[in-house]
């Protein structure tokens, strides 16, 4: 490193290919003799608190960081060479390219400490990384020097040099889009063309005697597979742009021997990957306009219910153009899609099926949504409840989200009625009364041999406790306090919630009976978050809901839908470097 650092006024560095077992203890043992720390923080996934790999570290002052950066960097920590930079939280600086060089061909020997160790005579380094795979490295990597002026020394002096007796290309970082403008230049002026969709009697003689006609070739060549024989294809490459263009449109789609060939300009298969993703997201995005507003999803279908049974249903509200069941070996998955020919159509249909029962259950129906789509709700009314409850803290709310349970508080919205909103409120002290009762009863008892006893009591009292908690009254009353000697009386409620059961209660206590079955369930799937994850599928409308009771993969589907909303939330707390 030459000269001083740039002056980041927290002294901050970024410390990145950490091993997953390095903790923060480490790096305040390893980087601690540079100098003052003020923090360190190895940044974690929020679900499953595991490394991700990087960390900070701010120092007090910018000389001890720098100190640091200069004698610790590349040093091995539990078998893995750490890599140490400049913090730099602005990406518009990363994004710029200023200073940034690109370096490819190099020996697979070279790693990211040699690349530095090379490159570090030109200036000042902000990052330096060779790219690699499982395999080792990819032969190519960058260097963001503080400086335009250091990246144009390094360029003018390394590019074309040997690095380990490979030539290696230096220059000028460049972004996808100047990439791809640079290339379609290139595109324009082609010389090499491509035929395939020919026979095996084609031979390279017979290839070039009817391509010279359209000017001098270079090279012609029919390509072989192992036992020599025609592989179909086979390229032409002409001394001037202008004769190859004018083989493709003398050539394209002409009979030889009885086949229609093709000639077209020859592609890199990088180009032709980009090519076809292009094509394939086009084709993805006018997919997504066609059935835009009419295309319905239908849930918590009948065993029973086929195709023909689907289009029957739906179709007195409109022009059907498809309705398909979607199978799994031949039978039904619960679950399919009805398409029809108009926006208002579908909406009436939506209207009128929502909720009714055909055959032996209530439909859940809605517009078809993308997987994205139905994420980002989910991480939206997530998001909501995670701001309500904040702006709620309370020791109590606290102390439940510090030991992974996660109580439901949704926000009281301005209410027509003063009555309904009574009946809301009601709801809430309902629900928070049932969840203070479990959590200080399962603080306060043990299970010993599948028994369940309250601490400090003899096991005479034969009391056998369930995980779900509801008054079968649905009567509001605040529990005793409670006691060593009396535990409080916990109705089991094991038996099936049925849609019939469910109209039938009222309807601030239906969120409650769902929540008690589906709690259990998660529980057995994420212990941790089972909390949580009820709290964020109860937004869910409620004859989904009840379909997940009877269908576990419909279940295990909406909870990794919730995990995934969790995974995502912690890139606002913590988001990679690079």
């Amino acid at each position: 490193m030459n000269g001083t650092g740039p002056a980041y006024p927290l002294a901050s560095l970024y410390v990145g290919d950490l091993h997953p077992d390095v903790t923060e203890a480490m790096l305040y043992q390893k980087f601690s003799p540079a100098g003052p720390i003020m923090s360190i923080r190895v940044c974690r996934d929020i679900i499953t608190r595991r490394s991700l790999g990087y960390a900070y570290i701010n120092f007090q002052q910018p000389a001890d960081a720098e100190c640091a950066l200069d004698t610790m960097n590349y040093d091995v920590i539990k078998g893995r060479p750490i890599r140490i930079m400049w913090s730099q939280r602005d990406p518009a600086l990363r994004k710029s390219g200023v200073g940034n060089i690109f370096i490819k061909n190099m020996d697979e020997s070279i790693d990211n400490k040699a690349l530095y160790d090379t490159f570090s005579a030109f200036g000042n380094i902000l990052s330096c990384k060779v790219v690699c795979d499982e395999k080792g490295s990819k032969g190519y990597g960058f260097v963001h020097f503080e400086t335009q002026e250091a990246a144009n020394r390094a360029i003018e002096t390394m590019n074309g040099m040997l690095l380990n007796d490979r030539k290696v290309f230096v220059g000028h970082f460049k972004s996808r889009k100047e990439r791809e403008v640079e290339f379609g230049t290139k595109v324009v002026k082609f010389t090499n063309v491509y035929i395939k969709n020919f026979g095996e009697d084609l031979t390279d003689e017979k290839l070039k005697e009817m391509f010279s006609a359209f000017g001098r070739t270079l090279s012609v060549r029919v390509m072989k597979d192992e036992k020599s024989r025609s592989r179909g294809f086979g390229f032409v490459n002409y001394a001037h742009h202008e004769d190859a263009q004018k083989a493709v449109e003398g050539m394209n789609g002409k009979e030889i021997s009885g086949k229609i060939i093709y000639v077209g300009r020859a592609q890199k298969r990088l180009e032709r990957q980009g090519e076809l993703k292009r094509k394939f997201d086009q084709i993805k995005q006018d997919r997504i306009q066609r059935y835009q507003g009419v295309n319905l999803y239908v849930k918590n279908l009948d065993d029973s219910i086929d195709d023909e049974r689907l289009r029957k249903e739906f179709s007195p509200y409109g022009t059907i153009t498809s309705a398909k069941v979607m199978t799994d070996a031949g039978q039904s998955k619960g679950f399919g899609f009805v398409c029809f020919s108009s926006p208002e159509e579908a909406t009436k249909a939506v209207t009128e099926m929502n909720g009714r029962i055909v055959a032996t259950k209530p439909l859940y129906v809605a517009l078809a949504q993308r997987r994205e789509e139905r994420k980002a709700i989910l991480t939206n009314k997530y998001m909501q409840r995670l701001a309500t409850l904040r702006t709620m803290a309370s020791p109590i709310v606290d102390s439940y989200h510090q030991s992974g349970y996660y109580m439901a508080v949704p926000q009281v919205p301005v209410y027509n009625s003063l009555l309904e909103g009574i009946q809301r409120i009601i709801t809430y002290i309902f629900l928070l009364i049932c969840v203070l009762t479990h959590y200080f009863y399962n603080i306060g008892t043990q299970t010993v041999g599948g028994r369940t006893d309250m601490a400090g009591v003899p096991r005479g009292g034969q009391y056998k406790y369930s995980s779900g908690v509801r008054n079968p009254l649905h009567v509001v009353a605040v529990p005793a306090p409670m006691t060593r000697s009396q535990p409080p009386a916990h109705v089991p409620a094991s038996e099936p919630l049925t849609a019939s059961m469910l109209a039938a209660a009222p309807v601030m206590d239906q969120k409650q009976l769902l929540g008690e079955r589906l709690y259990p369930m998660i529980h057995a799937l994420h212990p941790n978050l089972a909390g949580k994850i009820t709290g964020m599928l109860l937004e869910i409308d409620n004859s989904e809901l009840l379909h997940m009771l009877e269908s576990p993969e419909s279940l295990n589907s909406k909870v990794e839908e919730a995990i995934a909303v969790l995974q995502a939330h912690q890139v606002k707390d913590c988001s990679p470097k690079k």
